[in-house]
């Protein structure tokens, strides 16, 4: 890949909402997770844990775990992406401030799968509005994890606009 195309990729990526009805295979499978994997890490302790959900009725569970309904149907994506922060792995090393690292490591892995979702031509939404306690005992998380991230992945259904960004009103030279 060259510059020019992981620019592209990164411009062109869109959060999509409305999924085709195709599963994913191993192959996609394969590649999302060494995505998520390869992510940056706090002293290289991959303070993560990822959790993929294909089945229907567990989506189903986790649908009620959501916190806003703004068109996401999860019960019609073929495949769901959990991504969990594991503070223990970081406090070890870091103390207090790992728990912080591990939400880092979380979130840098989530981008990751959502970059390597669209360049594989996988379309994908991030989701964070969800009640963790409640995902946490439907997914059996343990209580040294947490969810910080749900992940849909599908065959894109729709193809959405490039949405306004606001550049320069958000960069500050040197200072605030």
């Amino acid at each position: 890949m060259t510059d020019n195309e992981c620019l592209k990729i990164i411009e062109n990526r869109r959060t999509i909402r409305k999924f085709k009805n195709e599963t994913i295979g191993k192959k996609e499978t394969d590649i999302l997770l060494n995505a998520a994997h390869m992510a940056p890490s706090a002293g290289n302790l991959q303070a993560r844990d990822f959790i993929i959900i294909t089945n229907e009725d567990t989506r189903k569970k986790l649908i009620k775990t959501l916190t806003t309904k703004r068109n996401i149907t999860i019960e019609n994506v073929p495949y769901l992406f959990i991504v969990c922060a594991t503070p223990n792995r970081a406090t070890t090393r870091f103390g207090e401030r790992g728990e912080f690292y591990a939400i880092q490591d979380a979130t840098a892995s989530v981008m990751n799968v959502l970059l390597a979702a669209h360049s594989i031509g996988l379309g994908s939404c991030w989701m964070g509005a969800f009640k963790e306690e409640e995902v946490s005992k439907i997914l059996n998380i343990p209580s040294s994890s947490r969810p910080i991230a749900m992940i849909t992945i599908g065959y894109p259904d729709e193809s959405p606009e490039t949405p306004k960004r606001l550049k320069d009103m958000i960069v500050h030279l040197e200072a605030w």
